[in-house]
Order: C-alpha cells, then structure tokens, then sequence
C-alpha cells in the first residue's frame, strides 16, 4: 500500500507539473483542467489512502483528550 501512495504521489505531482507546462505553451484552459484534476485526486483518492495507512492500529483514544489522559499529563507536569 505504501508504495502505491509513493507511485500515485509521484504521478500526481508530475501531473501538476504537466499541467504548468501546458499553462506556459498558451494552452491555458488544457493546463488548468490538468491541474485541477490532479488537486482533486491528491484531496479525494491520495489523502484518505494515507490516512487509512497511518491511523491503522492506533487507538483513537490515545490522542484525545480525556479525563484520564489529563491526570497522566498532570502527574508527568505537562499542562
């Protein structure tokens, strides 16, 4: 899965890439679409793919904060 986010990455950024350099050879309107569409894959097929990826076998738990995650905190002197 890992590398599958590293291939897709690389290709949305190569994609983003593509799409200046259309901008750049006056067809603005090709490169515009090339680079919104390569946005919107990065914010709907990229980040939830990663996010899966790093959140897997963690406890949600651990990172908020409860009251008893504030008395750790308290008892370490960390306010």
């Amino acid at each position: 899965m890992k590398l599958f986010m590293k291939i897709l990455g690389i290709a949305i950024l190569i994609a983003i890439g593509i799409g200046f350099y259309f901008r750049l050879t006056d067809r603005i309107l090709t490169g515009d679409r090339i680079i919104g569409i390569s946005v919107l894959a990065s914010a709907f097929i990229l980040m939830p793919i990663f996010l899966i990826v790093r959140w897997r076998g963690k406890k949600l738990k651990d990172y908020t904060l409860s009251d008893e995650n504030m008395k750790k905190m308290r008892e370490k002197g960390i306010d």
